[in-house]
């Protein structure tokens, strides 16, 4: 019966956080662009090129391995997959809770229970992507920098170690935190085990060189996939209602303006207000803590002065590796207040907000649909009931991207998409072209919203290639595409709107436009569908119509 009291508190927990990360977990909509990746990498076979699928996505190969593991042996179902996550999620409470008990019982409670019901952790734990993973090998690291610091014996110095190599072999810009990690505890040991810390950054070097070809492959490929998103204040704000709120904002871009809906103001800045306050009393005349934030702090400035250089998109997700610090900080903070009434009114605001949204918001973590998934193509592209020989024209993505739920086989494909545009565009410009000086090239065609050479390809490949009775079926990535003809042009025209704009939103606005109106003028409109941030639009061409 002792026994059961004693573990009865973080086995609640546990409990808890594991009945949150399984609400609604099977997601109809599919796998999403970010979490198609994941799968397709993990599921090449090691020597027929999981090597190079790595190389030309932008992290490290250490969650694609743990993928590929669950993979052998459970399978490949959208399920499985997401359950990787949700065990990486729940995993990482219990370690939150020893994280918390190097100070004491009642924060060790704190930081089980803040990991449990935190809406960002709760969405990355059925998220397909390496962030679940990467808070609990985070959380790990920064148990085992505590503990060096209490007690820097050799498991301890090892097992610190080892996280920070992992988060280095999962994340790309984890080296960030890795780096002023080592250095907080570099300058708290140096004094007494010169040797070993000389060790710790010998074998980090080694390491480092060790993964720099991989490393250089990975952030020397050229992509477009950055593209998109600019750095405003606002997003700095959104990290803390990010991580300390139940209002999800910055997930891939966010607004410019912080306050852009007030009606969530009771769920969005009341729990992040709570948790900074906390964050700021755990610091008093606190050495460890104050060095714990300084290396939370010195990982988030560089990743600004990153994002202001246009070299990264400022997203909660890319500084998750400071989450644990931030959590293991506020539950400090919070059990050291001393009036118990004060204390435990604020932690039942805290629960009850996040609880609540949680459970009755639509919006809220486990609830959020993918609108981009993938399986909405595959099952829009089977209500259209095409027939074998249609064509299939696809925006923004080649075919495999749709294969996992798709069989193209018995129609004719042809994909626009990020790494090919050019070619419909233009005879003379190669992607490394467009890549470095894709504005100046295009800026005439936004702007006079016109390309005799794109409107030939539309109609040698699609149009002049159909039969009568034969059907086109095209499949748009609104997200990416919605621009019209006239906004166009206008940004294109204003040089402070053109320089803001990613290259992307305009290409793909004006393929989808374009190869809309010249394709109406030569075959039926039949049917029209938009589901989550996908159009599908079917065109017939009829026994009377001809086309010169």
């Amino acid at each position: 019966m002792t026994i059961v009291k004693k573990y009865l508190g973080i086995v609640s927990i546990i409990i808890l956080g594991l009945a949150f990360r399984l609400i609604c977990i099977n997601k109809p909509e599919g796998l999403w662009n970010d979490e198609y990746v994941s799968w397709m990498i993990s599921s090449t076979p090691f020597f027929e090129g999981f090597v190079q699928a790595v190389k030309s996505q932008c992290h490290m190969p250490f969650y694609y391995l743990y993928l590929k593991f669950f993979m052998t042996i459970f399978g490949q179902s959208d399920l499985v997959l997401r359950l990787t996550s949700v065990l990486a999620g729940v995993i990482a409470i219990p370690v939150m809770f020893f994280t918390g008990l190097e100070k004491d019982k009642r924060t060790a409670y704190l930081c089980a229970g803040f990991t449990a019901i935190s809406s960002f952790l709760i969405y990355y734990s059925q998220e397909v992507r390496l962030y679940s993973l990467l808070f609990l090998i985070s959380a790990l690291c920064i148990l085992y920098t505590i503990r060096c610091l209490k007690n820097p014996e050799k498991k301890n110095i090892i097992l610190c170690l080892l996280f920070n190599f992992l988060i280095l072999f999962t994340h790309t810009i984890g080296f960030v935190f890795v780096f002023f990690n080592l250095v907080f505890l570099s300058v708290n040991l140096y004094k007494q085990y010169k040797n070993i810390i000389k060790w710790i950054w010998i074998s980090t070097a080694t390491v480092g060189i060790l993964l720099s070809p991989l490393v250089i492959k990975i952030l020397t490929t050229q992509s477009f996939s950055q593209w998109w998103g600019h750095f405003s204040i606002s997003r700095i704000g959104f990290l803390f209602t990010d991580y300390f709120s139940p209002a999800l904002t910055n997930l891939t871009n966010a607004p410019d303006n912080f306050f852009y809906m007030p009606k969530l103001a009771l769920y969005m800045y009341i729990p992040a207000l709570i948790a900074i306050f906390c964050i700021i009393k755990s610091l008093w005349k606190n050495k460890i803590n104050l060095q714990l934030f300084l290396i939370s702090f010195c990982t988030i400035l560089v990743l600004i002065l990153a994002s202001t250089a246009g070299k990264l998109v400022f997203i909660t997700k890319y500084s998750i590796e400071i989450y644990p610090v931030l959590i293991y900080l506020a539950c400090s903070g919070l059990s050291g207040i001393k009036h118990n009434i004060t204390r435990n009114i604020i932690i039942v605001i805290y629960c009850l907000l996040s609880v609540w949204y949680i459970i009755k918001s639509p919006y809220s973590a486990p609830k959020i649909k993918r609108a981009e998934g993938h399986k909405i193509v595959a099952d829009a592209l089977t209500r259209m009931n095409l027939q074998k020989g249609d064509i299939i024209f696809i925006q923004y993505y080649s075919k495999n991207r749709f294969k996992k739920y798709f069989n193209f086989s018995d129609y004719r494909v042809i994909s626009i998409n990020k790494g090919n545009f050019q070619k419909y565009f233009s005879e003379q410009h190669s992607y490394n072209d467009v890549y470095k000086n894709g504005k100046e090239i295009y800026k005439n065609m936004f702007i006079n919203y016109n390309n005799p050479y794109f409107d030939n390809m539309i109609n040698d490949r699609i149009i002049n290639k159909l039969a009568p009775g034969q059907s086109v079926g095209i499949v748009i990535l609104n997200s990416v595409s919605f621009l019209s003809p006239n906004n166009i042009s206008k940004i294109a025209s204003n040089e402070s709107l053109y320089s803001k704009q990613p290259l992307l939103f305009l290409v793909f606005s004006y393929i989808k436009n374009k190869s809309f109106s010249d394709i109406m003028k030569s075959l039926a409109l039949t049917s029209v569908e938009q589901n989550g941030r996908w159009i599908f639009i079917k065109f017939t061409k009829l026994n009377n119509m001809e086309h010169d």
